[in-house]
């Protein structure tokens, strides 16, 4: 099973002194993208960092799918980052690359919904939890109190925006079943799909994040007892004793 998206990171886990070589190292390995199945994105440096037109001008080319964008805090970034990569488009006779903003400051949070509705480059937000906490001065636990606000509207607004959301990473990579609680609440904020930081965590998101055979089973159920009441002229009826109308249809498609 395969990630839905490969996600290079010139951001936090490269330092500044590798900044360079990381971007050359990209730049490589996007030379061979018939290896990749998946979308390949680029997770830039921060719009406050002054790296990203230099980030853009190495890795945007061929064989790159996104890029990513950490700690974004409002749309006048988005607007300067958006201006430099049409330019490169142009120049590289490619077509429109798709923006994946990243949530992760008090600013960020208060502006999720103009963000993820900026335009038509943005295919989805991602909630990054750990620099959201940092800038709230809240420490992390597996339970943070602190970030559910945050996590619980950046899904609100991204749905809104009809966009796709992502959730953070789970950073304990032997508590499995700690992943497999996270997956599930947010799963149920709406979030539709979940960061990750090791090819262990992958089947495990594609599990919890997709429909399970129950869940199949009663959306098929649904859709047949539903058309067949609404054939009959009803509307409203019940399956296994529950109330169902067009919103559990449509829920249920």
């Amino acid at each position: 099973m395969q990630a839905d998206i490969v996600c290079f990171d010139l951001e936090d886990s490269v330092p500044d002194n590798e900044k360079i070589n990381a971007r050359k190292l990209i730049k490589s390995a996007l030379k061979s993208r018939k290896l990749y199945t998946s979308s390949i994105f680029v997770r830039t440096n921060s719009p406050t960092s002054g790296k990203i037109p230099s980030d853009l001008q190495e890795v945007i080319q061929k064989g790159i799918d996104g890029i990513v964008i950490p700690k974004v805090n409002n749309i006048v970034e988005l607007k300067k980052i958006e201006k430099i990569l049409s330019k490169l488009e142009k120049a590289k006779n490619l077509k429109p690359l798709q923006i994946i903003p990243s949530i992760e400051s008090a600013e960020g949070v208060v502006n999720t919904y103009s963000i993820a509705s900026f335009g038509k480059r943005i295919s989805a937000v991602v909630f990054g939890v750990f620099d959201l906490l940092n800038d709230l001065g809240v420490e992390y636990t597996k339970e943070s109190k602190g970030a559910k606000y945050s996590r619980t509207k950046i899904p609100v607004d991204a749905h809104a925006a009809g966009v796709a959301v992502i959730d953070a990473i789970w950073q304990d990579l032997k508590d499995v079943k700690g992943l497999e609680k996270d997956c599930k609440i947010g799963k149920s904020l709406g979030y539709t799909g979940k960061s990750i930081i090791h090819p262990d965590q992958i089947s495990i998101v594609h599990k919890l994040f997709h429909p399970n055979k129950n869940e199949i089973l009663w959306a098929e159920k649904v859709c047949k007892i539903y058309l067949k009441s609404t054939k009959n002229g009803t509307g409203a009826t019940t399956v296994d004793g529950k109330m169902i109308d067009e919103v559990h249809f449509k829920q249920a498609k």
